[in-house]
């Protein structure tokens, strides 16, 4: 998953597969059994190598994956239960929820500041991208646009993409290696002129910045339905969704004050809540075209109708 040297790509894809099934998969029963067979390893041997590969057991990558997923519904629906989180985020109850977020993050759910976790790892994330002493991403507040952004709804199609998928992605020139190592595999088959992605899986207001995973992606040609994960390069149906659609043109800090305006000001008024989607980055050409530090992307917010209060 790290594409360290010594890995091999058949390693990486039995990886890449079984982190895709995972994530389809989360408010299933996900024994290691199961998993293990997904990647074509026996249990025991999968155990190690998944530990080794991601520096976390199966057990603890999924209660982790789901620990974050209630995080987020907690953010951006406060007034739903514990119960309906529990459930919506694979817990078999809401005393199961309770007992694993406990054990984690020290506190029941119901005593869990979620606004001061946000904003630590909000800290700790600025750091590491930005360094010390800087306030280039400093969030933006409620109701501020000093950009002039504007959002829209759209429908998506059902899409397939080949992907590159990085650990720890805001390592220096490891999503950028990514799209290098992607856009030659690409040019090679005929789809380097598709449309370029790039999506974060986790929230890094709330995932610690070295466990967050960013996908380098192309979306390929419906008539390539039949094509297979190659190596490191993996394949992934993302279904029909709802996005709100933001333009953004400038610098780095440009694209997190976007993301900013989205989920504080636009969100709350547009009558939706995010989706288990990843929010997507979607390239104007291909990736990097305007360099390293000027980029021109749309950001693509995946979003659901809210659910009453009550209901």
């Amino acid at each position: 998953m790290r594409n360290e040297p010594e890995i091999s790509n058949d390693y990486v894809q039995r990886l890449n597969r079984v982190v895709d099934h995972v994530l389809a998969h989360l408010t299933e029963p996900l024994s290691l059994e199961a998993v293990a067979h997904e990647a074509g390893f026996s249990p025991f041997h999968f155990h190690r190598i998944f530990h080794s590969m991601l520096g976390e057991t199966l057990h603890q990558f999924v209660r982790r994956l789901r620990l974050e997923r209630a995080l987020k519904r907690k953010s951006f629906e406060p007034d739903r239960t514990l119960t309906d989180i529990a459930l919506e985020c694979g817990f078999g109850s809401s005393s199961d929820f309770s007992r694993s977020f406990k054990k984690v993050y020290g506190v029941p759910p119901s005593q869990f500041d979620v606004d001061l976790w946000r904003t630590s790892k909000r800290d700790a994330w600025r750091q590491a991208v930005d360094g010390p002493g800087t306030n280039r991403f400093e969030h933006l507040p409620k109701e501020a646009n000093p950009d002039g952004f504007v959002a829209e709804v759209r429908e998506l199609p059902p899409r397939i993409v080949a992907y590159i998928r990085v650990i720890d992605s805001y390592r220096p020139d490891a999503v950028a290696g990514a799209y290098e190592r992607l856009m030659a595999w690409a040019d090679a088959r005929g789809f380097g002129d598709g449309q370029w992605l790039g999506y974060m899986w986790d929230d890094p207001d709330i995932v610690p910045h070295e466990k967050c995973r960013y996908d380098a992606a192309v979306v390929l040609p419906e008539s390539e339905t039949s094509l297979e994960a190659d190596g490191e390069v993996g394949r992934l149906r993302f279904p029909a969704m709802t996005v709100g659609e933001c333009e953004i043109r400038g610098t780095l800090d440009v694209e997190s004050r976007a993301i900013d305006w989205m989920f504080r000001t636009w969100l709350p008024r547009s009558g939706f809540v995010p989706s288990d989607q990843p929010c997507f980055e979607v390239w104007n050409g291909r990736p990097f075209a305007h360099g390293v530090e000027h980029f021109e992307i749309a950001m693509h917010l995946p979003v659901e109708p809210a659910t009453p209060f009550g209901r």
